[in-house]
């Protein structure tokens, strides 16, 4: 008799697969997310560092009915496609983000999900007759897509509610892997028992060392790394659809499982039912490329900015600065000395801090060599001081409120202090959204821009957006995203 899967197994199998009624908000929110990601993708392409990674693993490779790689154009098998597309919609740290107990970027998943929904659908036209082809009824739509993405949101970032890799020195990208390899096998038409198969599997696999973001061995990994889960999550569901076999007690087993080997035998747990709770309540990264964590403390930066401006002061005149902050945000982000590449300084509170001080701005290029050489930088972060607030590593974990809250206070030499008493809530939060959506399209419209024409930026633009946008093909979406 075959041996029953690990309960929590079975519970993410069972969601992945069974029919999902979304919430309105949810569904409006994840079409807001697959626009996001798609313009962090496009926008990552002015980058020779995620350029050179792009492309087929053996180049010339040549893939029937294979996906297409949106802003490059190349054809590859899904698992390739998927590193291609994830690894850019990750580079700059300017998709979407989720924060409890473990961090996470759920678009993660979009990389995966969206090339084998394209590759599944070219294998459909280039087989049917040329009539069934152009029956829309038969082919997977961007509603089907957005189903998954919700779907893989939602075990992504429960799985974070209650479960922390990091604290053991493990990446995050982990539960990218397992909720890529669950959905995409319910977007290969498997059954409970294959998506059973595909997250053991992913369970098996564990995850990487978090080395890769943190002194003295961050590097350019960390904006692959997810690129790589969700394209392991692409072939384990592959391998699941073949028959190869799952590990029923991959978590639970005595001495080998997971949480033997991992936690001392404490159990992976999930704390509420599995719904659309993630999707409605994303973090965005609407107005700047930083760290999440971060993302109030340079709100704030910039303010300060515009007020030194406007008293004709500038950063000279500053004495000090004190920054208030979270646990989180202290264990991730808190640097000083050196910092050897964009990867670093994307990850330096301190940085991001000086440079909204400085610029009143922050884009990707501010991360750059050319930037970074700048003395002020430096000679900021030298008078900088960082301590927790207890009550806003509290309301980070706090569920009615999951603030990522940071306070800045300036002195300046001649006494004076700058305080705006703190930022609690980032744009892109749940609670600031209608702020936030007009300006989640100016970014989209931006990054457009960096790659395409204007004409064609506008004609994409205008499509997203569209009410009937749900109806089109998968096919036809990558279309607009095609040179």
């Amino acid at each position: 008799m075959p041996q029953q899967y690990d309960a929590l197994i079975l519970k993410l199998a069972a969601y992945a697969i069974e029919p999902l009624t979304p919430s309105k908000e949810a569904l409006a929110t994840a079409r807001l997310c697959l626009a996001d990601a798609l313009g962090c993708a496009i926008a990552a392409l002015q980058f020779p560092a995620c350029t050179k990674l792009l492309g087929p693993v053996v180049p010339g490779t040549i893939v029937p009915f294979g996906c297409r790689v949106p802003g490059i154009g190349h054809v590859l098998d899904p698992v390739c496609g998927a590193f291609n597309l994830g690894s850019m919609i990750r580079w700059l740290d300017y998709n979407d983000t989720w924060l409890a107990v473990e961090w996470a970027h759920p678009s993660d998943n979009i990389g995966g999900l969206l090339m084998l929904a394209d590759h599944l659908q070219q294998c459909k036209i280039g087989l049917c007759s040329p009539d069934a082809s152009q029956d829309s009824k038969q082919l997977t739509t961007v509603h089907d897509l957005l189903i998954a993405i919700i779907k893989a949101y939602e075990i992504q970032g429960v799985l974070c509610l209650s479960n922390s890799f990091n604290s053991i020195g493990l990446d995050h990208v982990m539960f990218v892997k397992v909720a890529t390899a669950a959905v995409a096998t319910s977007l290969l038409d498997g059954t409970t028992n294959d998506a059973c198969a595909a997250i053991s599997n992913a369970w098996v696999d564990i995850c990487p060392l978090r080395t890769y973001r943190h002194a003295p061995n961050v590097g350019s990994r960390k904006s692959w790394a997810a690129g790589d889960a969700t394209s392991r999550g692409i072939q384990f569901a592959l391998m699941a659809m073949k028959g190869e076999m799952g590990y029923p007690k991959a978590l639970s087993a005595a001495r080998w499982g997971l949480c033997d080997v991992l936690f001392e035998g404490k159990p992976l747990t999930i704390d509420q039912d599995l719904g659309c709770y993630i999707m409605e309540n994303i973090l965005f990264k609407v107005d700047f490329p930083a760290e999440f964590h971060a993302q109030t403390a340079v709100e704030e930066a910039i303010a300060i900015h515009k007020y030194l401006e406007k008293q004709s002061l500038s950063i000279e005149d500053i004495a000090s600065i004190h920054i208030e902050t979270h646990a989180a945000a202290i264990r991730i982000i808190d640097k000083k000395g050196p910092l050897h590449n964009p990867a670093d300084r994307d990850h330096c509170l301190q940085y991001m801090i000086a440079i909204g001080l400085i610029y009143g701005e922050l884009t990707a290029n501010h991360y750059e060599d050319a930037i970074a050489s700048d003395p002020k930088i430096d000679a900021l972060r030298n008078i900088m001081t960082v301590t927790e607030n207890k009550q806003y590593s509290a309301n980070y974990l706090d569920p009615s409120k999951r603030s990522i809250s940071n306070r800045i206070q300036v002195k300046l030499i001649d006494g004076t202090t700058i305080d705006f008493g703190g930022t609690e809530y980032p744009i892109g939060h749940r609670k600031r959204r209608t702020e936030a959506i007009p300006r989640i399209w100016n970014k989209l419209q931006s990054s457009l821009e960096t790659h395409y024409s204007k004409e064609q930026s506008n004609i994409i633009l205008c499509a997203v957006q569209r009410d009937d946008i749900d109806q089109m093909p998968i096919s036809k979406f990558v279309d607009l995203f095609i040179n």
